[in-house]
């Protein structure tokens, strides 16, 4: 099998990973940990104060999932480019 068609099938896979969850759970809430750690806490000490705030609060749910998408997307790239000089530097 060729590298193009190992490439096509694992974009699909990924396509089909990201695909199924939206479909079977119809009008499921795809919330975050930090709301349901939130909520947990509430409930187990509902006079719990937090020890500090946040320094930045984006004004909507959409630039906070850009940054995060954001983060992400540099955080791999970080890796995978220490992975690639690694392998690099292995078959010189």
């Amino acid at each position: 099998m060729k590298l193009w068609q190992k490439n096509i099938i694992l974009a699909v896979l990924v396509v089909i990973l990201a695909v199924v969850p939206l479909v079977v759970c119809k009008g499921a809430e795809f919330g975050g940990a930090d709301g349901e750690a939130e909520e947990a806490i509430g409930e187990i000490a509902p006079d719990y104060e937090p020890w500090f705030a946040s320094i930045y609060e984006p004004a909507s749910g959409e630039i906070e999932s850009l940054l995060f998408a954001l983060q992400a997307a540099v955080g791999s790239g970080v890796v995978c480019f220490v992975l690639g000089r690694l392998t690099a530097k292995k078959e010189q």
